[in-house]
């Protein structure tokens, strides 16, 4: 009996790695139909204008390279991230601070960054009431102070370092959740003050965060003023699981350059990223980024669980 219940205990692991060995053999190489390139799309406007963007870019490259695509809309930034670690995600546009947290976590490489209006970088922006007392950054001590959200870059790294190196402490800080918010905030007198991202304006026309609120506070241009920039870091990027090879991201990144400098890709990329251009990127591109992350204490990580 004993003999039986041995020899069935090796049948059956003999089976077992047999049939996991049959499933590693019998997998399709990746940018196959039946196992196709895994390309997420990180939300940031209305999901149809991304699934339409999706289903275009789907098309492009599949005409321009020899793979095959499968495109993918997740909830959230953080959503990216976490297919990446499980091998769901293949490629990705995605915000920085979405790519240091992928990089850090799973060694995502960067290699395009998005070009707006001829800059490769953005900054964020420390406002306050016109009508305040507040005239320079050292009258921020001890006030109310509204920030983004732990991950946002513009909306909280940028501006706490710099007001950490200028050592500058408000007295209280809330994080508002949108950048929206924290315009609303500052002009209801909510809040003292508060970060945003910084767009410079285009033709005359205010671009940063405040025309967020334009229709529905229309003075808010004249309500509240921009107090300083903080210093530029690096667009979002379009990244790539580490273990792809070398051939395959140099074709996608051809194929994805070449088409948005088409009139087509043009308006595909301005629709949904608002992206007027690309350059070929690398990681060590977003190191400033990181050295920010250090001088705070904190891995993205730890920031996004907040």
């Amino acid at each position: 009996m004993n003999l039986w219940k041995k020899f069935f205990s090796i049948f059956t692991l003999a089976m077992i790695l047999l049939m996991q060995l049959g499933c590693t053999r019998n997998k399709a190489p990746l940018g196959s139909a039946e196992n196709p390139i895994k390309f997420f799309l990180v939300p940031s406007v209305d999901a149809k204008l991304l699934e339409d963007a999706g289903k275009t870019l789907k098309s492009v490259l599949e005409e321009k390279t020899p793979y095959k695509y499968k495109f993918a809309i997740p909830s959230s930034f953080v959503a990216v991230v976490e297919a990446f670690g499980t091998q769901r995600a293949d490629v990705a546009a995605i915000n920085t601070f979405g790519y240091i947290m992928a990089n850090e976590k799973y060694g995502v490489q960067a290699r395009i960054t998005f070009v707006r209006y001829g800059s490769e970088s953005y900054q964020s922006q420390i406002l306050a009431r016109s009508d305040s007392q507040i005239k320079s950054l050292k009258d921020l001590a001890g006030k109310k102070f509204a920030y983004v959200d732990p991950a946002s870059t513009s909306g909280y790294l940028m501006p706490a370092k710099l007001l950490m190196d200028q050592k500058i402490k408000p007295v209280e800080t809330v994080f508002a959740q949108k950048h929206d918010n924290v315009i609303t905030m500052i002009y209801q007198k909510q809040v003292d003050a508060g970060a945003t991202f910084y767009s410079p304006p285009e033709d005359g026309k205010m671009q940063d965060a405040r025309r967020l609120v334009k229709t529905q506070f229309p003075d808010v241009e004249q309500k509240i003023k921009i107090l300083t920039l903080t210093d530029p870091i690096p667009n979002d990027p379009i990244v790539f699981r580490k273990e792809m090879s070398e051939e395959m991201k140099k074709n996608i990144v051809q194929a994805l350059m070449d088409y948005q400098k088409t009139e087509e890709g043009k308006k595909t990329f301005y629709s949904i990223y608002g992206v007027t251009g690309m350059v070929a990127s690398s990681d060590e591109r977003y190191d400033s980024v990181r050295e920010m992350l250090k001088s705070l204490g904190k891995t993205a990580a730890e920031l996004s669980k907040k």
